[in-house]
């Protein structure tokens, strides 16, 4: 692998809702249950513990769970945490910010930024990566229309 590869994951979402509620769907326990997750852990602090908890999720039905800790928990602004890949036997770091913005053509909401890094410099590591694209992609897709319209996945 080529060592000016970018292994980092990174996206944003415009929600029309106001930075408190979309950070509460994504970054409390109880917000995450109602639209995501099934009985998800999350301790409100930095070192706190976080478990992602899965049952029957999504088109594969997806039963189980990631166990990561969280780094940084600041209502309504930022939310980040640790966790395992899919494959490798390390840990990546996401850190997702909500920043309240107002545009003409969208309206008054927050938009949300994600990033996911760093991967692992090889297969196995742009495995995970590829893995972690597409499901970033979904969550913040779900989480949209959680927010917005009420909508269960």
């Amino acid at each position: 692998m080529s060592e000016s590869l970018d292994r980092i994951v990174r996206f944003s979402t415009f929600v029309r809702a106001d930075p408190d509620r979309v950070f509460d769907a994504l970054a409390t326990a109880e917000g995450l249950d109602k639209w995501f997750t099934s009985g998800c852990t999350l301790e409100t602090r930095a070192g706190g513990n976080l478990v992602f908890r899965w049952k029957d999720h999504g088109l594969d039905g997806f039963t189980g769970e990631y166990q990561g800790n969280v780094v940084d928990w600041r209502r309504p602004t930022l939310f980040a945490f640790q966790w395992p890949v899919d494959l490798g036997n390390y840990r990546t770091t996401v850190t997702v910010s909500f920043q309240e913005t107002s545009k003409p053509h969208l309206g008054t909401g927050t938009v949300v930024s994600l990033e996911e890094g760093t991967y692992e410099d090889s297969v196995q590591g742009l495995q995970d990566m590829f893995r972690r694209t597409s499901g970033w992609a979904e969550v913040l897709t779900l989480l949209k229309l959680w927010v917005e319209h009420g909508a269960q996945y």
